[in-house]
């Protein structure tokens, strides 16, 4: 009998954990926050996509690139990254200002994009009370060299660890600024274009998702955006009771949302892949002393 194909990484991973669990809706948007801070990033983003009439569906399709990648076999993750490749490579950006053009694809805004991502899954997971060690911490960073790869990147050249993440924000830091381009990515996850009948929803739900999002960004973030937020510790305080509440719902009942990534690798590996932070906490007694810190 075959072995069923674990995926890219597998139940014992760190990201396996991570990914099941319903904070990274919060993170998902974080990410979006920092990454419209990269000038040509987000440039890029605006001239080849309908993100302003479509970013529901922009969304969903990022969860479901990211749930293919952690949950889904080896083939599916390889043709995920695969389309991914391809179409960036067709993409190409002008400067309005000096007339360049560059492709989307160039790896100084894929890593950008990909740090992005990856500081923003860590940090909020953490601040809102996620059970991660430092050793822990690395070790999701260097897993997620894998899906760098997928993307069109080298791993070498991407980082492997919390102190290696840190070094790189502190590198590219004096290339962002609240462009106007990202300035209208904030206005619009602050507003996002419902139908009439969901803008209770909206005031109700997503208004907080939004300003936890803002707020756990870094405090460079918050001064080039040039809103204000409460002090970390509150920040702190308010992801850890969102971490509590949303953890409280069922996570059977949580996975049943489509496109159900999480059950269907159930499914193909056994009850005992369910991601749980139990497992963590095994891990953790083999774990050495703490060498990352957080941000």
């Amino acid at each position: 009998m075959t072995e069923a194909d674990p995926g890219l990484f597998g139940p014992e991973s760190v990201t396996w954990q991570v990914h099941g669990d319903p904070m990274m809706w919060v993170a998902g948007v974080r990410a979006l926050y920092l990454q419209a801070l990269h000038p040509r990033a987000v440039r890029g983003v605006m001239q080849n996509s309908d993100f302003r009439k479509d970013a529901w569906g922009r969304l969903m399709r990022t969860a479901g690139f990211v749930g293919t990648l952690t949950y889904g076999t080896t083939e599916a993750a390889e043709k995920a990254g695969a389309r991914v490749r391809r179409i960036h490579r067709l993409l190409k950006v002008t400067d309005p200002r000096t007339g360049e053009t560059y492709g989307v694809d160039d790896p100084a805004l894929l890593l950008w994009v990909h740090c992005a991502e990856v500081d923003s899954y860590l940090q909020v997971q953490r601040r809102s009370g996620f059970p991660l060690t430092d050793a822990q911490a690395d070790r999701y960073i260097d897993e997620h060299r894998r899906s760098a790869r997928l993307v069109g990147l080298d791993p070498a050249g991407v980082p492997a660890s919390t102190a290696q993440l840190a070094a790189y924000f502190a590198r590219v830091r004096p290339e962002l600024a609240a462009s106007p381009d990202a300035l209208d990515v904030d206005d619009f996850l602050r507003r996002p274009p419902v139908h009439p009948l969901l803008v209770p929803a909206r005031a109700l739900l997503w208004r907080h998702v939004a300003a936890l999002a803002y707020q756990s960004l870094p405090p460079y973030a918050h001064e080039l955006y040039g809103r204000p937020v409460p002090p970390a510790a509150a920040v702190d305080r308010r992801l850890r009771t969102a971490g509590r509440a949303l953890r409280a719902v069922p996570s059977r009942l949580r996975w049943q949302l489509p496109p159900g990534h999480i059950l269907k690798a159930m499914a193909r590996l056994g009850p005992g892949s369910r991601p749980t932070p139990y497992k963590l906490k095994r891990q953790a007694i083999l774990d050495g002393p703490g060498r990352a810190q957080q941000q």
